[in-house]
């Protein structure tokens, strides 16, 4: 059993690591902290989900589950997303354990009464990581076989990590701004993925596999598992059911500054593919998405996001002032405070960096 001071040890070096996240990537990140929670909470498989900070919907999934588990990857999403015990989503809500939300009931878990329950999952442990800047992510933790659920102590550690690890997780984001060091070829239009309403794919542009494997690499020799797209589409149904009101949509970093935006919708007229076909576009995103994820991801107070946006529609500082009825110097103390907290020196290097251009 771990103690009171080995978990405040544990809840020290994760800190640590939370601290030292200059220049590593979401990735490795979440895998080093993976290390020192497996340390004061045992658990044997496990997903983490990064999100967009404004919707709330998954995007970029770290896991190890049951190999038994990976054909039913879909059906684990969607009831993810239709499930309201603990729902990542819900207000005030930063760690629990689904033994102790569901009073040792688990079946009334609709993720663990048509799935887990079959790989023999005993228990979640499930933490959100937010703050006033939007939603950073998720991480499930699973307990399987003859162990005990998770404790109230367990479950206040995980909560106890949520600050630090929130920060250092928007902090990676930030970091994933690079400003280009060439230019890219933009591509003209969207690749489209077709899902059923049980997320099997059902067809897609001829493009669509290149963008997946930069969404999420598969291995060798491996098709690229569309897991930013089930995630999207799964957000579709639970605001048909009624589950969640976020639009079906995320963005998600991919390479060299790069963003994607991926939307899920339903298609009319399609009964040959199935009725209620989903269609998943997946594209670059806007000058305005990209701003907006930036301005979050630096932590922008609302003054200072006013002013980026009008920085990027092209004003000086005299008609900033006018626009916000400032002081020309106080736009100057407000456009320090943005390039202090975004590491650059100048408008046109800030512009640069958050619209990739």
């Amino acid at each position: 059993m771990v103690t009171p001071h080995q978990f405040r040890r544990s809840r020290e070096r994760l800190i640590r690591v939370c601290e030292s996240v200059a220049g590593a990537d979401a990735v490795s990140l979440r895998r080093e902290l993976l290390q020192e929670i497996r340390g004061a909470v045992r658990f044997d498989a496990y997903a983490w989900v990064l999100t967009d900070p404004e919707t709330s919907v998954g995007v970029a999934p770290l896991a190890d589950v049951p190999s038994a588990l990976r054909p039913e990857l879909p059906r684990l999403i969607r009831l993810k997303y239709l499930t309201m015990v603990n729902r990542w989503t819900r207000p005030g809500c930063w760690a629990a354990s689904l033994h102790e939300a569901t009073g040792g009931d688990l079946s009334k878990s609709l993720l663990w009464r048509e799935v887990l329950a079959r790989h023999d999952v005993i228990d979640v442990a499930s933490v959100v990581f937010r703050d006033a800047f939007g939603c950073w992510g998720f991480l499930d933790l699973w307990r399987t076989g003859d162990a005990a659920p998770f404790s109230a102590a367990e479950t206040a550690f995980l909560a106890a990590i949520n600050q630090p690890t929130t920060a250092a997780l928007r902090r990676c984001q930030a970091l994933s701004f690079a400003i280009p060091q060439e230019p890219t070829a933009q591509r003209v239009a969207p690749v489209v993925l077709l899902l059923s309403t049980d997320l099997e794919v059902a067809g897609q542009t001829p493009a669509t596999e290149g963008y997946l494997r930069q969404l999420v690499p598969p291995g060798e020799g491996a098709a690229p598992v569309p897991a930013g797209a089930y995630n999207v589409a799964a957000q579709l149904l639970a605001v048909e059911a009624g589950v969640d009101t976020h639009p079906p949509s995320a963005r998600v970093h991919v390479r060299d500054g790069v963003w994607l935006t991926l939307r899920a919708d339903r298609l009319s007229g399609t009964e040959s593919l199935g009725a209620g076909t989903i269609a998943v576009t997946i594209e670059e995103a806007s000058p305005a998405e990209r701003a907006d994820l930036f301005a979050r991801a630096f932590g922008f107070t609302a003054r200072e996001k006013e002013l980026f946006g009008y920085l990027i529609s092209g004003l000086d500082t005299r008609g900033v002032a006018q626009r916000m009825f400032l002081s020309e110097h106080t736009v100057q103390d407000h456009l320090k405070s943005i390039f202090s907290k975004t590491a650059v020196r100048n408008r046109r290097a800030l512009l640069s960096r958050a619209l990739g251009t």
